[in-house]
């Protein structure tokens, strides 16, 4: 099993709570983005760095993992490509996509869309808080414990 980051986005505290959990675990992790993101020292941990351009980061991903990989995500068109090829998809809110909820986030995801195109003001996510990182940290814990100890 692998972690796979969707580096460009993800919040600076979730990176720091999966580089500890990477060491801890002995769980090979890549953050992949456009840009190049700084990683602390370890044999577990590295960065990827792709050309710039429209989903070339989640592209990488979706053809590097393999099934069973974990890949940590907001964006639900990559979840729901990590699902189809039999991977885990988890968001730094807390919150794992699964077969059953994915149609429901891509509909809300495309919802949204067509009310921005529209013209009408949605506003973005909520900030990014406390009890969202406590939720990442849980899931993330939980997930690995169950699927190390299967190996």
């Amino acid at each position: 099993m692998q972690i796979w980051v969707d580096g460009d986005a993800c919040p600076g505290v979730i990176k720091d709570i999966l580089f500890r959990a990477a060491e801890r675990m002995r769980i090979p992790m890549t953050l992949v983005a456009n840009k190049l993101l700084r990683t602390p020292p370890s044999a577990y941990i590295r960065a990827l760095q792709v050309p710039h351009g429209f989903d070339v980061a989640d592209d990488e991903i979706v053809s590097k993992m393999q099934a069973g990989d974990l890949v940590i995500t907001a964006d639900i068109p990559l979840a729901a490509s990590a699902i189809d090829k039999g991977g885990h998809a988890l968001n730094p809110r807390g919150e794992f996509y699964t077969r059953e909820n994915m149609q429901a986030a891509l509909n809300m995801r495309n919802f949204m869309a067509e009310l921005r195109d529209s013209g009408i003001e949605t506003g973005g996510p909520a900030a990014f808080s406390a009890s969202d990182r406590k939720a990442f940290a849980n899931q993330l814990d939980r997930f690995l414990n169950r699927n190390i100890s299967r190996n």
